[in-house]
């Protein structure tokens, strides 16, 4: 790839660890956000756009090689704030992208795509056997960002890999994240081989760490060249010690999407619009 890469919601916390990450692997970077980001590094390009803006967004493909898209609202919130920012964005970087032939695009979705599957008795959970079933708002666009994917892959031959992450952050803190964390290394890990695969087509697969207690399934993500090195487990004894061992009957820990799927998250609980992921240091996926 001879172009950078663009990357959208760089200002949140997944997008700052990349443009920490990435060029250290090779990666140049287009990095677009709707406020402008104060610690521009060198060799950095920088793009002040709403990714719901398609004029916006076809510009900010010029001469790009590939498109890492994290911006959107998130967490759960109105369906108003949830399908202009994370389903009209997805859309817009997306036809952005046909529009100036970028070949690759990599998709943060989430495992609240599938929050209310149930975690297996036994064995890991691969992607083929959590299909579509959001816990949310959040989650129904994650799923509207895999279908568009779908689309564009199958119809227009483009290379669309989405990443089911599961909770990005410096380090777990919850007993669930025990099972569901991302690291930051491994998050530019996944990233970087969802980058360089040869020709994926279209692919979904789960964004975790090496984790002792994984729920999921890493075979897919590991056959884009993704090699894991982190593991939840370090931070297992003060957490357990904290909250104690996790309840396989605890609808937190017996479905995919944990406590998105309780009460408290239906949809009726939240009033204004959240404000805008990518204006603030939060923009990525939510555990």
């Amino acid at each position: 790839m001879s172009g950078p890469v663009l990357l959208t919601g760089a200002a949140g916390r997944i997008g700052t660890v990349l443009r920490g990450g990435l060029p250290e692997r090779g990666w140049a970077l287009r990095s677009l956000d709707v406020v402008p980001i104060s610690d521009v590094r060198p060799g950095e390009e920088q793009v002040v756009a709403d990714v719901t803006d398609l004029a916006a967004m076809a510009d900010a493909m010029q001469g790009v090689s590939a498109v890492v898209h994290l911006a959107g609202v998130v967490g759960e919130s109105t369906w108003p704030a949830i399908s202009h920012a994370n389903i009209e964005g997805t859309y817009a970087t997306l036809e952005a992208a046909r529009r100036a032939g970028v070949q690759r695009v990599v998709l943060a979705s989430s495992n609240h795509a599938t929050g209310f599957t149930p975690r297996p008795a036994a064995g890991l959970l691969r992607e083929v056997d959590a299909p579509p079933r959001p816990d949310t708002y959040y989650g129904v666009a994650k799923v509207t960002m895999e279908a568009l994917g779908s689309l564009y892959s199958d119809r227009y031959g483009m290379d669309v890999v989405c990443l089911r992450i599961g909770s990005a952050f410096p380090e777990p803190t919850t007993v669930r994240m025990l099972a569901t964390w991302l690291s930051p290394a491994d998050s530019v890990s996944l990233v970087d081989a969802a980058l360089r695969t040869p020709s994926p087509g279209y692919a979904v697969v789960w964004g975790v760490s090496a984790n002792t207690r994984n729920w999921w399934d890493l075979t897919a993500a590991r056959a884009l060249g993704y090699a894991p090195a982190d593991d939840a487990e370090v931070y297992a004894a003060a957490l357990i010690e904290a909250e104690g061992e996790p309840d396989p009957a605890d609808p937190v820990h017996s479905r995919v999407g944990g406590q998105y799927t309780l009460a408290e998250f239906d949809a009726e609980n939240f009033g204004p619009p959240a404000p805008r992921a990518d204006i603030a240091p939060g923009s990525g996926t939510r555990p």
